[in-house]
């Protein structure tokens, strides 16, 4: 490697080889558990929790250690109903025609439509945006690399952190989404990513059978 400066690494834990495979082997039912569900509560959830959360989405890799993203947390109602409706209005679009005809026949089995009653019921929205540029202490602009690929990486660590936490969520990705830099007031460099609404589900909270239905491992790697 070129000459850089550098920290030693010295908070690695190295497991034995038993313990590795128990580890992930918990770990792996513990995310089979992850479920996207629609009908969220609204009891509340500390802030602390979704700080910790998004922390831990940031600590995620990314092209030139660029960071090139940013999580709009909202707890406010006002605001929750703004993205409400301008989503379920964007929605009604969608399934009025707009996705095509192929693209419905396969959200069927998911019992989705235009209505989304829980943008305003769920304690948090994490409104998430990508950086195509940042910008320097100076003001200048600073390019960015591999963006789609850092931010989505974020977004899965966010998604785990809040399993894990106790909480459930859905990912909404609205179409299109530029609704969301205005209602969340960022600046023209970012883009809307995805929403994640984060909570805990309803006591009628349910789970799509189609949803249940994961690949093998057979159809999913190939070990070379």
């Amino acid at each position: 490697m070129q000459p850089h400066d550098h920290s030693p690494l010295n908070d690695f834990i190295e497991y034995p080889e038993e313990q590795m495979l128990s580890r992930s082997e918990d770990f792996l039912k513990t995310m089979q558990r992850r479920h996207s569900i629609r009908h969220f509560s609204d009891r509340p959830v500390h802030k602390a929790v979704i700080e910790n959360c998004i922390l831990t989405a940031g600590t995620a890799p990314s092209g030139a250690n660029h960071q090139p993203w940013h999580f709009a947390a909202i707890h406010s109602p006002e605001v929750k109903q703004q993205i409400r409706e301008q989503a379920e209005a964007h929605e009604r679009g969608f399934y009025n025609g707009r996705a095509g005809q192929q693209w419905l026949d396969d959200l069927k089995p998911l019992g989705t439509d235009a209505s989304k009653p829980y943008l305003e019921t769920a304690p948090w929205l994490i409104a998430v945006f990508s950086q195509k540029f940042g910008e320097t202490e100076t003001g200048e602009k600073s390019q960015n690399y591999y963006v789609h690929e850092s931010v989505g990486i974020a977004v899965g660590m966010l998604i785990t952190s809040l399993h894990n936490a106790g909480l459930a969520t859905l990912t909404h990705t609205p179409k299109p989404m530029n609704f969301l830099t205005e209602v969340c007031q960022r600046p023209d460099n970012e883009r809307a990513y995805m929403l994640i609404i984060a909570g805990y589900p309803a006591d009628n909270a349910t789970i799509p059978a189609h949803a249940l239905q994961k690949k093998s491992l057979s159809e999913i790697v190939s070990f070379l």
